[in-house]
């Protein structure tokens, strides 16, 4: 007789094994992420989707599949990168490892989306496709405008510069900045100066200096010669515009006082009295 080992190797019992295992199908992931409450075959499901995207991922770099099958298998690995955002989602409400922050990305790093489109990602040869090439040179758009509320919002005393001077930096710098350039001021004075006492300054363009602390006869008190006595003509001022006198300033606000108590407190009656009483004294 023939050994159980030697039996398990004929052919009829391969054949009955292979059907036996065909009998028995594979557990199917479940379609939503929810309706799997076990952390290890969430885990596990997710490694299924890893493969896929990776076996999908390495057939989008053959170019010579076609224009479709690009297309569709790019599809395909943007529908399971969601996939697996929701499995990785369902772990971590599971008290599972939050694969988001530690996960590799390197699957996620391989594609690239386009500018004003998040989400959707480009794999392999799909990058190269008619009408996505364009996609990927033009300009992305414009950030959006802020608004007033917003550009306001970290505006405070330090944007004014109101406590510049509190650090103690600034201070010593300005004053040592003014130092500079009073001396400046003062050598630039004391050479034009000297240039002029030397005659090298043509006698014409030569000014006097104007005593801005000199004080006239008049203020002091003393009794000087007058513009008589020295035989000068006094300067003439004409005003342009009629200035009227005191009295004249009083009798308008007075005028003024009395048409506003007329107005506030007579009627209308007794207005146009007065104003027939004026007319017939000629005021």
């Amino acid at each position: 007789m023939a050994r159980n080992s030697e039996k398990a190797m004929t052919t009829l019992a391969r054949w009955r094994a292979a059907h036996i295992d065909k009998g028995t199908e594979p557990e199917r992931r479940p379609y939503l992420a929810t309706e799997c409450d076990d952390l290890h075959k969430s885990e596990k499901y997710r490694r299924q989707i890893i493969g896929e995207i990776s076996r999908k991922v390495a057939q989008i770099q053959n170019a010579g599949l076609g224009e479709f099958r690009l297309r569709d298998l790019n599809d395909d690995i943007n529908k399971l990168l969601r996939e697996k955002g929701h499995w990785e989602d369902r772990i971590k409400e599971l008290a599972g490892p939050d694969y988001r922050r530690v996960g590799p990305k390197m699957l996620d790093h391989e594609g690239k989306e386009v500018p004003g489109n998040k989400g959707y990602k480009y794999f392999g040869a799909a990058k190269d496709l008619p009408g996505v090439r364009e996609l990927f040179e033009q300009e992305p758009p414009p950030p959006p405008r802020k608004t007033r509320a917003e550009l306001m919002k970290d505006i405070d005393a330090d944007y004014y510069g109101y406590r510049d001077e509190d650090d103690g930096v600034l201070v010593p710098l300005e004053q040592e900045q003014e130092k500079e350039a009073i001396a400046a001021k003062v050598a630039e004075w004391k050479e034009k100066k000297e240039s002029t006492l030397s005659g090298d300054v043509q006698s014409e363009t030569i000014t006097t200096e104007e005593d801005i602390y000199a004080v006239e006869d008049n203020e002091s008190g003393d009794e000087g010669p007058s513009a008589m006595d020295t035989g000068e003509t006094p300067q003439q001022f004409m005003a342009h515009v009629p200035v009227p006198s005191q009295k004249e300033v009083e009798e308008a606000l007075i005028r003024r006082k009395k048409m506003e108590l007329l107005q506030r407190y007579a009627s209308d009656s007794l207005r146009a009295e007065a104003n027939e009483a004026k007319t017939l004294m000629g005021l």
